[in-house]
């Protein structure tokens, strides 16, 4: 199954790529940056589909993202489709996964596990911050058109690379509607 949803979304992007090439979004490209230069926190404003790197208080720069396939309000159980909201750290990293890198977010948080357990449900996990999937870097910032992941944050696979390097572990992820 996990074939045929990757195959679905790239058929989908590159097609509307290809019929109408304006709806990609613009490729606001930003010098890298430097080496030594590391974040302390993350923002990801939902709404906005956008997440902002700061060091102490000074924004570092900013990634345009896609999120979960159901992306309005807090995630309450596993399988909703949703990203959290809320306060996380980065938590871990995996080289391996079935995305170009990814860097894991401490999800769920006391809050969400008491929410999902009023509700009698599981909260979920597995959130990241993770690139494409292995095989679909060519989609670049096409992917961006829907909002695809089971509840993580996508960015492109250099986008991911930068933040790899700059993202140290520990790392304060504030999640916002």
């Amino acid at each position: 199954m996990r074939r045929r949803t990757g195959w679905w979304i790239g058929a989908i992007t590159t097609a509307a790529l290809l019929l109408c090439p304006s709806l990609a979004p613009a490729d606001r490209s930003q010098a890298p940056l430097p080496p030594g230069v590391y974040a302390d926190k993350i923002v990801v404003e939902k709404m906005k589909r956008r997440l902002s790197l700061y060091s102490k208080g000074r924004l570092l720069k900013q990634y345009s993202i896609a999120l979960g396939r159901n992306p309005q309000g807090p995630k309450c159980r596993e399988g909703d489709g949703r990203t959290p909201e809320g306060f996380y750290l980065i938590d871990g990293r995996s080289a391996n996964s079935k995305f170009h890198l990814a860097l894991h977010i401490s999800y769920p948080n006391v809050f969400d596990i008491l929410r999902a357990r009023e509700l009698g449900v599981s909260p979920g996990g597995g959130i990241e911050i993770h690139g494409m999937w292995n095989g679909y870097g060519w989609i670049g910032s096409g992917h961006r058109l829907v909002d695809w992941t089971k509840g993580c944050i996508a960015v492109t696979n250099e986008e991911i690379e930068e933040l790899w390097r700059v993202v140290p572990d520990g790392t304060v992820v504030e999640i916002r509607p």
